[in-house]
């Protein structure tokens, strides 16, 4: 049996229970799906204090798909209805006319009564969402959109790399991207102290794996990198102390800190990172954890030392 904590469901034993994705069409090549890949037709929706949705940014941007995909970036602090799109003129986004993304929820499914979560695709002429499936929008930018990507995009996914790339990534979401809400919204002592043991097990055998090659796959940035990524980036700022995930800080971890500062420097990478969406997303909204609200000033961290991993 299902309960409710801090917002956020729970397994009878004290496990966060990650909600389901609602909406699972995709956006193909051919359209074979009903949703075909054509520019201006869709648009993605982010906040840039989410893990989730930052992956879908990175993406389009290495790909070179700004163009071809519009950008809203939601207000990092949700009220009681969601995701608001108050960074706006007149608190509105100016391509879809919604002042929060639960009304293109609702436009899609009347009857939804989940979070709204993102990232999420919205198709501008509906105004519906096709898509908040974020482990299958960043592999549907990289495989069904390669028609409109930018000469010489980097190929994230690539055919005889993707046995390899799915097996790490699955622990890897499991133990660290999801790992860390485990920690932070765990119900139970036990519940919290299995995850934080997972954790950080698995931030070992990351740590060994990445002690003497550059990226998580062989030689060359893949889909990996990217979702590891943005689960490090906030591990400092956020999840050491917010989510208890405190054996460690990512910079005292020598070879996570070095890989995370050699993405942070990539292009494509640093320049979507915002330190505060992040940490006043978290500290202000998670207020069953933090019922101050206070946002911490630090850590102070410089991301541009030399990360020695040429």
């Amino acid at each position: 049996m299902a309960t409710v904590q801090f917002g956020k469901e729970t397994s009878g034993r004290g496990e966060f229970v990650r909600q389901k994705n609602r909406f699972t069409d995709r956006i193909t090549a051919g359209g074979s799906s009903g949703h075909k890949a054509e520019p201006g037709r869709y648009r993605l929706v982010v906040s840039l204090a989410c893990p989730w949705a930052h992956r879908a940014l990175i993406v389009r941007g290495l790909l070179g798909l700004e163009d071809a995909i519009s950008l809203a970036v939601v207000d990092p602090v949700r009220d009681e209805r969601g995701w608001r799109f108050t960074l706006d003129e007149n608190d509105r986004d100016p391509v879809l006319g919604i002042e929060y993304l639960s009304e293109a929820y609702l436009a899609s499914d009347p009857e939804f009564d989940g979070r709204f979560t993102v990232p999420s695709i919205v198709d501008v002429e509906s105004g519906q969402v096709v898509t908040n499936d974020y482990p299958r929008i960043t592999l549907d930018l990289s495989t069904e959109w390669r028609e409109f990507h930018k000469p010489g995009a980097p190929d994230l996914y690539p055919e005889h790399l993707r046995a390899e790339i799915d097996d790490v990534i699955e622990p890897i979401f499991r133990n660290v991207n999801n790992g860390v809400y485990r920690c932070g919204f765990a119900g139970s002592q036990e519940a919290y102290e299995e995850a934080y043991d997972a954790l950080f097990a698995e931030l070992d055998r990351l740590s060994a794996r990445l002690e003497n090659q550059r990226y998580l796959v062989g030689d060359r940035l893949t889909e990996a990198d990217i979702r590891l990524f943005t689960t490090l980036v906030r591990f400092d700022a956020v999840y050491h102390g917010h989510f208890k995930c405190n054996r460690d800080k990512l910079t005292e971890m020598p070879v996570l800190w070095a890989y995370a500062r050699d993405l942070y420097q990539t292009p494509g990478f640093g320049e979507t990172v915002d330190f505060d969406h992040i940490k006043r997303h978290y500290y202000y909204t998670h207020e069953a954890i933090n019922p101050t609200r206070i946002v911490p000033k630090g850590p102070v961290t410089d991301w541009t030392e030399p990360h020695g991993r040429g």
